[in-house]
């Protein structure tokens, strides 16, 4: 791994293609050792991508947020594992999470639950009926989770010291909605700096447009994990 690269820092490939996720890998070189791939690259070859990023010495985060009957999780599960991944995303419900910790088998597949998306906020779940807002249920999934034998979770930065006062290390936090400072924020509610982040605890960051939007990607890599730097890993 190079000496620039951060293993916190997952680059989110959200392309239309795997040849244009591919390209941006290309462009970054060895800036970065994780990249995410999402539900837009699944239909289109996204298992084949991972694969080969994982013959290239990447590190594999699908974020493919199972979520379905347990049977039908725990068999996707342990089809996924045929990957190679380091890291996959189910919804952060104790049915889903058990059959995604029982589909993983002995494979070294790392299952996070997710907790409320980043592009919620307040007001949104309320119109979707939840009871609680998004750090009060946050904390309730992280506790269900735990219970349930995954390996962490998905959720924001603003979640992060809360979780991590009421339930010490020991377990990922991977934060989405991070933009370093003065970027635009985008579709996100919920955003952090990513020295901000690590600061309240995540151990993983996924960034996308401000790496993989950028005139020079490899560069701007660079520049996040300067960002990042000096702020000691959380212990997972």
């Amino acid at each position: 791994m190079s000496r620039t690269s951060d293993p916190r820092l997952i680059v989110a490939l959200d392309t239309p293609t795997t040849d244009e996720a591919w390209a941006i890998t290309e462009a970054i070189g060895d800036a970065v050792s994780f990249y995410k791939i999402g539900l837009q690259l699944l239909p289109v070859g996204g298992m084949a991508l991972g694969k080969r990023l994982k013959q290239a010495g990447k590190d594999v985060f699908l974020d493919f947020k199972l979520h379905d009957i347990p049977a039908t999780v725990e068999k996707a599960t342990r089809s996924i594992t045929t990957g190679g991944a380091d890291l996959l995303t189910v919804h952060a419900e104790p049915p889903v999470m058990r059959a995604a910790v029982a589909g993983r088998d002995d494979s070294p597949l790392r299952i996070l639950g997710v907790t409320v998306l980043t592009s919620y906020d307040d007001a949104m779940l309320a119109e979707m009926g939840y009871a609680f807002g998004a750090r009060d249920l946050v904390l309730r999934r992280v506790e269900q989770a735990l219970e349930c034998g995954v390996d962490g979770v998905v959720a924001s930065a603003h979640e992060a010291a809360a979780i991590r006062q009421r339930f010490g290390d020991g377990f990922l936090i991977v934060t989405p909605g991070i933009r370093p400072a003065g970027a635009e924020t985008g579709d996100q509610k919920r955003v952090a700096t990513p020295a901000s982040a690590l600061g309240q605890g995540a151990t993983h960051l996924v960034i996308g447009r401000p790496v993989n939007a950028a005139q020079d990607p490899a560069a701007a890599a660079r520049a996040i994990v300067a960002e990042m730097a000096g702020i000691p890993p959380v212990a997972a």
